[in-house]
């Protein structure tokens, strides 16, 4: 394999050209590929190639197509981060209120491990887990207004407060290794059970990050798949192999996660927002089908009817 060298935006037009790739209709390939930058812009060729096994773009394709996926899964991303947001801040809370109703809510109770699972298996991470804990408020705790004040004025800080700097990921593995009874309380509020809550926390916390850094999302696999239900019944999902082929470790399977645990009117404004970026998208591509793009999502035809279950 060759070694990769600078390219100029000049050099990185001919390569795509090269490719098949058109500029007939775009006025400002090179700006666009200074601020977006090649190598971003390039993990969006996929579904305009001509096969998996081919770098050459099917004919006719336009850079404003290619730019058009990528703005597209910009704004997706936006529309998912502030949602998960809203989530992260539910979950958070609700932990801290039930954690802090059974146990305490000061540091010699929340840091206790006896108020964990008391499986000897889950021991270690059990101990690993209050170390990331002490270490996060130790580096966050005075970094933050509301943690600051506490520590100054109070010295210790109530667990409704620490939530506040501690990360979605370690608030996700907290939940796993919580007493059982801790658990179903929490996940009640969610309407949801235990095990469904073990999965679509990761789930959430996953797509969190990668909202976060700019990472390719409409087309992201998590490693967790959630369990078959009654959206994918309602919505006649198709099956391969006695398996539902959309919904379980696809972006679906995140809808299907947010429509379980938002708030109705908040969810439903996610599908509006979600489908008006796919129809902006349509009216964009001109040699592969907003089809095509929805398959890769894992998104059914009727995707919107979730609002109506």
């Amino acid at each position: 394999m060759g070694k990769k060298i600078f390219k100029t935006i000049d050099e990185q037009i001919d390569i795509l050209k090269n490719k098949g790739l058109s500029f007939d209709d775009f006025n400002e390939p090179s700006e666009v590929l200074v601020r977006e930058n090649y190598f971003f812009l390039n993990g969006y060729r996929h579904l305009f190639l001509k096969s998996a096994n081919s770098n050459m773009f099917i004919e006719g394709t336009n850079f404003s197509e290619l730019y058009g996926l990528f703005c597209f899964d910009r704004q997706l991303r936006n529309i998912l981060f502030k949602n998960i947001m809203i989530v992260e801040n539910n979950v958070k809370s609700i932990f801290s209120y039930v954690i802090s109703k059974n146990h305490g809510y000061k540091e010699s109770t929340y840091l206790d491990p006896s108020i964990f699972t008391k499986d000897p298996r889950r021991a270690k991470q059990i101990g690993d887990l209050i170390k990331k804990m002490k270490r996060q408020i130790r580096v966050n705790g005075k970094q933050h207004n509301a943690t600051k004040h506490y520590i100054e004025n109070y010295g210790y800080l109530p667990l409704w407060v620490v939530v506040k700097v501690l990360s979605f990921g370690i608030i996700s593995e907290l939940y796993s290794i919580l007493k059982r009874e801790d658990q179903e309380e929490i996940a009640n509020y969610f309407d949801a059970t235990v095990e469904d809550l073990l999965i679509y926390l990761p789930v959430l916390s996953n797509y969190r990050n990668l909202c976060a850094h700019e990472d390719i999302c409409y087309e992201h696999k998590s490693y967790t798949f959630i369990r078959p239900n009654k959206y994918h019944y309602y919505l006649n999902i198709p099956k391969v192999n006695e398996e539902y082929i959309y919904g379980l470790n696809d972006m679906f399977s995140l809808i299907i996660i947010l429509k379980q645990i938002l708030r109705k009117s908040d969810f439903n404004l996610l599908i509006h927002e979600v489908s008006y970026e796919l129809d902006i998208l349509a009216g964009k591509l001109k040699t592969i089908d907003i089809i095509k793009v929805m398959d890769r999502m894992g998104f059914p035809p009727n995707f919107s009817d979730i609002t109506k279950i």
